[in-house]
């Protein structure tokens, strides 16, 4: 019985899970010729890619939290 409800209080703490498959990309990032990353859950486009690749996703964790 605690089995079964460590496993429902895990699967509402990692809520929706989509699969992981080709199509079903969360950003892209563009480096040449210009400088962009865009989040497709959110639509969120930011110019300072080298910020993003630095580990500064703030924008798109608040971005996905307000959408949901």
């Amino acid at each position: 019985l605690r089995s079964r409800e460590h496993v429902e209080n895990i699967k509402k703490l990692k809520g929706e899970q989509k699969e992981i498959a080709w199509g079903n990309q969360i950003r892209s990032y563009v480096l040449n010729p210009f400088s962009l990353v865009k989040d497709h859950r959110t639509g969120i486009e930011v110019g300072n890619v080298d910020s993003v690749l630095d580990g500064n996703l703030n924008q798109f964790i608040l971005g996905y939290l307000q959408q949901n």
